[in-house]
């Protein structure tokens, strides 16, 4: 009977998640109703669990609860976190709390770490970051390459007066994305923005990186750089980021979690012998 506990939090888990990504995506935020339904309702089951087959881990249950909520908080004060990511670490660390062990077995035997055994909301925190850093890498790669095949500069103008660090973060987030394209997909981000006045030479332009993309004023800065490649001051293709919502990264993290088990910790056990 535990196993049909467990694969009622997993399903359910997998389920919410899968839905709030979705939306995160789609439209940019998620329904605090998604929450209302998740919580209570996992919260539940893992009591139940808890009480009636494994009552001895009630303190392990409120540790590993107390430290997830506590490092989703930090994560949304410090800006690190979205509200919607926030509230589904929380959630989930009262749906699956442990591993899901009488359910599941991670394919890779070395992958179950006492984190992932313990404190699992944390294993796909970490597997999520990785994915994360993974991306930003893929684009890094990806942005190399296009510079190399096109024989265009990264940054040109203005742009290339720009410090390094914002450079870095722009070539890890984003990649070279036609304005018509821009107008077209509203979920796409400028990463670049340009002065209302687009006379003088392209040389004199000004132009700046944006590292934080935002939905407040995106409509207008698309504009304006439309306007510039109209006038031809700037390329008709710009830096632009799809925004990748955390919850993916989240949610991805889970079902890693799920089937292969603490990444994280089989990187560093293979790196260490």
């Amino acid at each position: 009977m535990q196993e049909l506990f467990e694969a009622a939090k997993v399903a359910l888990s997998l389920a919410f998640l899968f839905y709030a990504s979705w939306s995160d995506y789609k439209i940019r935020e998620v329904t605090n109703r998604v929450w209302i339904l998740y919580a209570p309702t996992a919260f539940a089951l893992s009591t139940a669990e808890l009480l009636l087959y494994t009552p001895e881990k009630t303190a392990l249950f409120g540790l590993s609860v107390g430290v997830t909520v506590a490092i989703a908080f930090a994560l949304f004060y410090s800006g690190g976190f979205g509200g919607a990511d926030s509230k589904a670490l929380m959630c989930l660390a009262f749906a699956l709390p442990f591993f899901p062990s009488a359910l599941l077995t991670p394919i890779i035997a070395s992958a179950a770490s006492l984190l992932a055994q313990n404190l699992f909301p944390l294993t796909v925190f970490s597997n999520a970051v990785l994915f994360a850093a993974a991306s930003g890498l893929y684009l890094l790669l990806y942005n190399i390459a296009w510079h190399r095949n096109a024989g265009k500069k990264l940054f040109d103008g203005t742009l290339a007066a720009e410090s390094v660090g914002k450079k870095l973060i722009v070539l890890i987030t984003g990649y070279k994305v036609s304005i018509a394209k821009l107008k077209a997909k509203w979920h796409i981000y400028p990463l670049e923005d340009v002065a209302d006045e687009v006379g003088g030479s392209d040389e004199t332009l000004q132009r700046k990186l944006i590292v934080v993309p935002r939905d407040e004023g995106r409509d207008d800065i698309v504009t304006r750089l439309s306007k510039a490649a109209d006038a031809g001051k700037i390329d008709a293709k710009v830096w632009a980021t799809p925004g990748l919502p955390m919850l993916i990264f989240l949610t991805l993290g889970l079902a890693v979690a799920l089937v292969f088990g603490d990444i994280v910790w089989l990187i560093v056990s293979c790196a260490l012998g």
